[in-house]
């Protein structure tokens, strides 16, 4: 049988203590960081991913109707410059 010694038993259990204490803190910061950048983020206006994309096609259709009527307007440029 083995005995064990009151040293070693004490400095395993501050050992376990200041691992659980240090896990604690260490949560404990993640979830504050987590909080602040909440409320920094939460005044600032940004757009879901949806709204950018709609936008996003939206822009890309204008600019096929400009180049669209571009064309229009030098062929009737051209027309016109020729009589």
């Amino acid at each position: 049988m083995q005995s064990q010694n009151p040293m070693i038993a004490d400095f395993v259990k501050l050992a376990n203590s200041a691992a659980g204490t240090f896990a604690g803190m260490t949560r404990e910061a993640r979830e504050s960081a987590r909080e602040r950048l909440k409320e920094a983020f939460g005044g600032m206006d940004f757009v879901s991913r949806e709204e950018f994309d709609t936008v996003k096609l939206m822009a890309q259709k204008a600019r096929e109707e400009n180049e669209a009527l571009k064309a229009r307007i030098e062929a009737l440029e051209a027309k016109l410059a020729g009589k």
